[in-house]
């Protein structure tokens, strides 16, 4: 608060006293006039005094209180900056400290390293010395074995080297000799006791299964009783044709041909539903979406129907019994699933057959025998439908309807995925062997024919030796011409051997491979 201005205090004075005096100016008279004014004046007079001393006290006052505050700000702002100035001080001093502890320290770790360096410096001086009093033992053991070589060269008449190469070589010479003559003797021996009752055996099974051959397609054809059903079929701007597709999941194919239409699906099942569907609406004539649906929903009942029965027929005429109501199923399944266009049913039973004649032959388990040839392809039912080869699923699938170990064994090695474990198990993979490899049962894809082919040529051109190499009869034998020079009779026979083997783990075919390798040696002279 600061000081009032006089002048404005004695205009305030000369204003009241102005006002006092006009007020009594007005209801006093004239005479008294003068004397009013003179006490209004005196009494102005004495009020601004007043006033202006009070003012005077006040401005006197207030200059006191702003020094005392400012005093008090000063401390503070001092007290402030004392205590700002003790905190650094202490964060110096314990840096200082810190600092202080660090350069210990690392002179402790520098200590430390000297006397690791100096103890360093001193085990290799040591090992120094213990190397050259190795170099000099090993130089006299050298000497000692050098004299040695010597006395012993002399009274064998060649050196070290020659004679342990020699000695290698005879050594392989001879051991390769009687590995060669007896593998001969043992395949010989074999082929003797083995080959001609297993030849009886599977002619007799072979023999004894006249089964047809028929390569299924992915079309099926309905006949119609005229072409005028074919613009029923298609529906008013195709809505019918598109309808039907939509419900069934196949295409269907109206062309030229008279009085037919093509239903063409690659999902056997999809086009067996579609083929009676579509027949069953040409039968009844009234052909529109709605109809549609209800024909192929009573479609798809049938062949579920015939799904069962099929598979429990197939059972019947193998002999199997006791099957799971599920594998019953999926055997029915079978009848709509081809591989290589050989209808997988139809092989499947093949095989059950002739495991069975051959199990009834060598007096093993026929029951045990049909029941593993019949599964053996199951997992190829439900292999559009989960992830996995035909061989790990139908594993699965038997193990969970509870099968004998020995028939899910008999699933699980008819490609040699896993070993053997019984008799029955060899005759379910043989008997696959001739229903796929028999002429005209299956149908290969021309690129997997060329890269058997090629894969066969690759395996039999990599060994050293070889001069040529040709794949005939559709792939089922390799020929292997052999240079005379580097390859013996013995090494011939290791050869093949070794070749059928590689086949075997590295190659996928049907049937069985024969490997023939030739060596021919020739003499040739000019007369003159």
């Amino acid at each position: 608060m600061g000081e009032i201005p006089l002048a404005a205090l004695i205009g305030v004075a000369g204003a009241v006293v102005a006002v006092l005096t006009f007020v009594w100016g007005r209801g006093l008279g004239r005479q008294a006039e003068v004397a009013a004014q003179q006490r209004a004046k005196a009494t102005a007079e004495e009020t601004a005094a007043r006033i202006l001393e009070e003012a005077r006290r006040e401005a006197d006052t207030v200059r006191k209180t702003a020094v005392v505050e400012g005093k008090e700000e000063i401390l503070q702002l001092r007290e402030s900056l004392e205590q700002e100035v003790r905190k650094r001080r202490s964060d110096v001093e314990r840096d200082e400290k810190r600092l202080s502890e660090r350069e210990s320290q690392i002179d402790r770790a520098r200590e430390s390293l000297e006397g690791r360096e100096q103890d360093l410096v001193r085990r290799a001086r040591e090992l120094e010395d213990k190397a050259q009093g190795n170099l000099a033992r090993e130089a006299e053991l050298e000497r000692l074995v050098s004299d040695e070589r010597r006395r012993l060269e002399q009274l064998a008449g060649m050196s070290a080297e020659a004679a342990k190469a020699e000695l290698v070589r005879r050594l392989e010479d001879e051991a390769m000799a009687d590995a060669a003559s007896r593998l001969r003797e043992i395949r010989e021996s074999a082929k003797r006791n083995a080959e001609r009752e297993a030849k009886k055996i599977v002619a007799l099974a072979v023999q004894r299964v006249a089964a047809e051959t028929t390569a299924e397609s992915t079309v099926s054809a309905v006949a119609l009783p005229n072409d005028e059903m074919k613009g029923r079929i298609i529906g008013r701007e195709g809505r019918n044709i598109r309808a039907f597709e939509l419900a069934t999941g196949v295409d269907v194919i109206i062309d030229d041909t008279p009085d037919t239409v093509v239903v063409s699906c690659f999902d056997p099942v999809r086009r067996e539903t579609a083929r009676l569907a579509l027949e069953k609406l040409v039968s009844d004539g009234r052909i529109h979406p709605g109809r549609i649906e209800e024909v192929v929903a009573k479609a798809r009942k049938e062949v579920d129907v015939a799904i069962i029965e099929t598979g429990e027929q197939a059972a019947y005429d193998v002999g199997v019994t006791g099957l799971h109501p599920e594998l019953i199923k999926l055997i029915g399944r079978m009848r709509w699933r081809t591989s290589y266009g050989q209808n997988i049913l139809a092989h499947s039973k093949e095989v059950a057959w002739l495991a069975g004649m051959m199990a009834a032959e060598l007096g093993l388990d026929v029951a045990l025998a049909k029941r593993g040839a019949l599964l053996h392809d199951i997992g190829k039912v439900l292999t559009h439908e989960h992830e996995g080869t035909h061989v790990q699923l139908g594993v699965e699938v038997a193990t969970k309807y509870g099968e004998n170990p020995l028939v899910v064994n008999c699933i699980a090695a008819h490609h040699d995925d896993v070993p053997h474990e019984s008799e029955v198990s060899v005759l379910v993979q043989a008997a696959d062997g001739i229903s796929g490899s028999r002429p005209g049962a299956r149908r290969e894809a021309f690129e997997t024919y060329v890269k058997r082919l090629e894969g066969l040529e690759k395996i039999a051109s990599s060994y050293r030796g070889v001069e040529r190499v040709f794949a005939i009869q559709a792939g089922r034998e390799v020929r292997v011409v052999v240079t005379p020079e580097q390859v013996d009779d013995v090494r011939m026979t290791a050869m093949s051997d070794e070749i059928a083997r590689r086949i075997e783990s590295e190659l996928q075919y049907p049937g069985q491979i024969k490997v023939v390798v030739i060596r021919e040696s020739r003499a040739v002279d000019f007369a003159r």
